[in-house]
Order: C-alpha cells, then structure tokens, then sequence
C-alpha cells in the first residue's frame, strides 16, 4: 500500500461552511467591531452554554489563558494537585502564577488522574485540584469531588479534551468549581484560537469576565485586576461555524475510531484504547498503547509512521514532570509517579479528523502490523 500523497496530521483541523463563515466575516466588517465582546463573541458564548447545559461561559483568547484567568478566580494559592501525565499548560497555568504544581499519578487504565493518589499528595500548603479529562475520557468526577470536599479543596477541571462530552446526561461543564475548554485549531472543535470558562457559578463568572477585560466595569470604572484575555470576533465566528457542524464532525470521528479498530484488530501488543463510559463521547483521539513485548517500540512505530507520511504524536510523553522547570525542581517526582512514566513510554496517538478516510486508516494499520510483525520475525 502506497504512502498518502499530503501527510496525514494528527490534530489536522476540521472546518464547517465557508460560505457561512465568510457570511459572518462580512457582517463583522459591516459593523466594524472587531473586538471587545462584540455581537459574534457574545452568541458564541450562549450557544456554548447552551450546547453544554451550563449556566455561564466566559470566552478567552486561548484555553491556557483561560486557565490562568479560572485558577486566579478561584483564588488559588500554595500547591496545586494535577496529573503529570497532560499538555505542559496545565501545569505552566499554575507556575505562571506563583502556584507549584504537585503531580500525582493517573490511573492505568483510564490515564486520568487517581484520587487516592490526590489524597496522598495533600499538604498543609494545598488549595486546590485540577482534574483533566484526558482523550475525552471524563476523570473520576465523583472521587475527585469527594476528596475535594473532604479536604475543602477547590475542583476545577482542565476539559480541553472534552468539548461535547457527557457523563450520563450531564454535560461536562457542570462538574467541580468551573471547567475549561480550548478551542485551539489542533482540538476537533475549534474557534482558529480561542478557550472557555464555564461554570453554574455566577459570581465566579462575573468575576472572569471583569479579569478578562483589564477589570473594567465600565469605559472609566477598573475595579478589579485583569489581563487581556478577550477573544475576536473572527475567531468567535469560525467557532459557531464549527458549532453547527459539530454532530457532522463527532460522526466521522466516530466512524473513524471504528475503523480502527477494524484494522488494528490483531495486531500483537497494539491495544486501541476505547472511548468508554456512558454517555456522548466525541472521539477526537485515536490512541494506541504499545505493550513492552509487543515486538517493536512505541518510537520504532512512530518513526515507521512517520517515514510512511504519517505525523503520528507521542502524546503526552516524558510527562510535565521530566519538563523544565519541574525536572530540575523535582529531580525525584518519577518515583512517585510509576504509572505516569509507564503510559508515556507506551501511547501513540494517530490521526482522525475529516480529512482521513477508510484507505488512509487501512495504511496507518498496515504500517504498524509490518513494522511489529517484522520485528518480531526478524527477533
């Protein structure tokens, strides 16, 4: 089977109508506001909430400002828990801001963060949790909150991952302190760039949206301190363009991971990981553990991938831990974080999206059966 002729990308990004999104260009254009919560911005904040049956969203330029802007409302001081095993935004939201992130271990099955290892990871100093729904995967939602209760711990939730996802018939969103999204191009959902604070807590809504915006109340009334973290009406219309094709997007996503685990099928030490759970899932990730016997490394396949034009991820490999600034600070943190190091050294994430087909997925599958069964004849 022949290489594809453009690479395929992991996180390559999906797009609705152009026609739709050039509409809404236009009428930003017309009306010349192109900023500071414009007419674009405040409907995308109303169809977030109300996609996601929650009672306020704040909309930021980005997901990790968002984060920044959610951890400092929440009034979070001292150490911070999160997993290790995330994109590094999670933990830098923390330090950026005089927090030290403290990394506990995920569970091995659901690569989610373990509340009994939050629990054995709380100090004196600890003011807070941040739980991530990794894959789209939602974290252990209720263990989390009990020990954050327990501990009167503040619980917020990193859910870049997660946009359009349930758990049961409550849409994440709904959990914890507050939840943030990203809606980065690379995210299945995206706004160009852009993130979310959403939470059913109105005084800590009111409260980002007066951080976003320098503390201002009003043209001369600051009365708070702030940042700019105001999202542009470009970015908010291409995000209700990707609205309204999100159930066109969740579906090929889905027939996607479906197909492969079709073609992976039988491929010795190369497990696809399901979506699980009950409720929506939005399957924006395909990823595959690499077993230690399984005949080939994980990197030996990353590379074959690659070499076959396809721009596979180790995602989120060594771990924020064995990252600068947290290896040198914490030199011992892998000790404490056994399953942590294990994931990272086994996960391989592969592309999905619109832009791949049956055809691409039956050669992604290929690559990886020849380069495990051919290590494994030639051993």
């Amino acid at each position: 089977m022949t290489s594809p002729e453009q690479p395929l990308h992991v996180g390559r990004p999906n797009m609705g109508s152009r026609e739709r999104f050039h509409e809404l260009v236009d009428g930003m254009f017309d009306r010349a506001w192109f900023t500071n919560n414009g007419p674009l911005v405040q409907e995308f904040e109303q169809r977030i909430a109300e996609h996601h049956q929650v009672d306020h969203c704040v909309v930021m330029c980005n997901g990790t400002i968002a984060l920044e802007i959610a951890i400092r409302a929440l009034g979070l001081t001292g150490e911070v828990i999160v997993p290790s095993y995330t994109f590094i935004a999670t933990a830098h939201a923390l330090s950026w801001q005089g927090i030290t992130p403290v990394f506990a271990d995920i569970d091995p099955t659901t690569h989610n963060l373990d509340p009994a290892a939050v629990e054995a990871a709380i100090t004196p100093r600890t003011t807070g949790i941040i739980g991530v729904h990794l894959w789209g995967r939602p974290a252990d939602v209720t263990g989390l909150t009990e020990v954050a209760e327990r501990h009167d711990l503040r619980l917020l939730f990193d859910a870049a991952h997660a946009f359009g996802v349930s758990i049961g018939e409550t849409m994440i969103g709904n959990f914890g302190d507050a939840e943030v999204f990203s809606f980065h191009a690379t995210k299945f959902f995206n706004s160009f760039e852009g993130g979310a604070i959403v939470t059913n807590d109105a005084e800590l809504a009111d409260k980002a949206r007066l951080m976003r915006n320098f503390g201002f109340a009003g043209f001369d009334d600051v009365v708070h301190p702030g940042t700019n973290g105001k999202m542009v009406e470009v970015c908010a219309a291409m995000g209700i363009v990707n609205l309204e094709a999100i159930d066109e997007v969740i579906d090929r996503n889905r027939r996607n991971h479906e197909s492969y685990a079709r073609a992976l099928a039988g491929v010795p030490g190369v497990e696809l990981l399901p979506v699980g759970g009950d409720g929506q899932r939005n399957y924006q990730y395909v990823v595959v553990t690499v077993a230690p016997d399984a005949g080939a490394s994980r990197d030996e396949i990353v590379a074959a991938l690659q070499a076959n034009g396809v721009l596979a991820r180790r995602y989120f490999w060594p771990g924020c831990h064995n990252m600068a600034p947290y290896k040198a600070l914490y030199p011992w943190a892998g000790s404490r974080l056994p399953v942590t190091e294990q994931v990272a050294d086994q996960v391989v994430v592969l592309p999905t999206g619109t832009a791949v087909t049956d055809p691409d997925i039956d050669h992604i599958a290929d690559v990886i059966r020849r380069v495990v069964t051919g290590a494994r004849s030639a051993s």
